[in-house]
């Protein structure tokens, strides 16, 4: 296994600046990077192309989550070069995640790009047991993690976002070609932060999941680049 190749960097940062010095100084150890709501949301859709022209492919980290129309328009208007892989909400439902994944799929043939992969949000990973019946949900984490994932897969989704916590219980029931991408992942030198349901980058590896996803343990570092190479000696283990 390449770490490289299962490792996505979040570029939690708020201006094109710090994101692009980012991915400036990792790019010889990443290969993907994550855009998230708040980059997006400070720079808009400009800032996906100034990151593809760096070579460096994105995850588009939005979790779009409407009616089915405007979900499947706003997928359409991301559908771009560069992008890899994007993401819904599951909770949004079945039809609004198999309008976006058509939408998505119809798009990138139409502009004759590769497709990218189409996934689906399940539980956020700064929610635990608490929080999930505070919001009405009666379920165990893992029973509503489970029943999502088998929705967006019905829906045609590529695969799920969900915890670490939560990767065997999906790669055992979905089988190894179904996408899990695992964010909440600290190496063990990292604060967890705000995250309630975390593994190290080795766990998150050896429990199956695709790619794991790392911000802060790596954004907010003293040197970055050291930061990278310890989490993806990790990863060797």
């Amino acid at each position: 296994m390449d770490p490289k190749e299962k490792l996505i960097i979040a570029l939690d940062v708020d201006t094109k600046e710090k994101a692009l010095s980012l991915v400036d100084t990792l790019k010889g150890d990443v290969k993907y990077f994550k855009i998230g709501l708040e980059l997006f949301a400070s720079c808009g859709p400009s800032i996906i192309r100034d990151i593809s022209r760096t070579g460096c492919q994105i995850f588009l980290d939005l979790k779009l989550h409407d009616i089915p129309n405007t979900v499947s328009k706003a997928a359409i208007n991301v559908t771009s070069p560069g992008i890899f892989m994007l993401n819904v909400h599951a909770l949004g439902g079945y039809e609004m995640m198999k309008k976006a994944a058509d939408s998505v799929r119809q798009e990138a043939d139409r502009t004759k790009i590769a497709h990218p992969k189409i996934i689906a949000v399940t539980i956020l990973t700064s929610m635990d047991e608490m929080t999930l019946k505070k919001a009405g949900i009666s379920d165990t984490m893992d029973s509503e993690v489970l029943r999502l994932a088998g929705l967006a897969k019905e829906a045609g989704l590529d695969g799920v976002v969900a915890s670490p916590l939560e990767v065997k219980l999906l790669r055992k029931t979905f089988g190894n070609t179904f996408l899990i991408v695992t964010p909440g992942v600290r190496p063990k030198w990292a604060a967890s932060g705000d995250q309630k349901r975390i593994a190290t980058p080795a766990e998150a590896i050896a429990c199956g999941a695709s790619y794991i996803v790392v911000g802060r343990p790596v954004t907010e570092a003293a040197d970055r680049k050291e930061a990278v190479r310890k989490i993806l000696e990790e990863m060797k283990t």
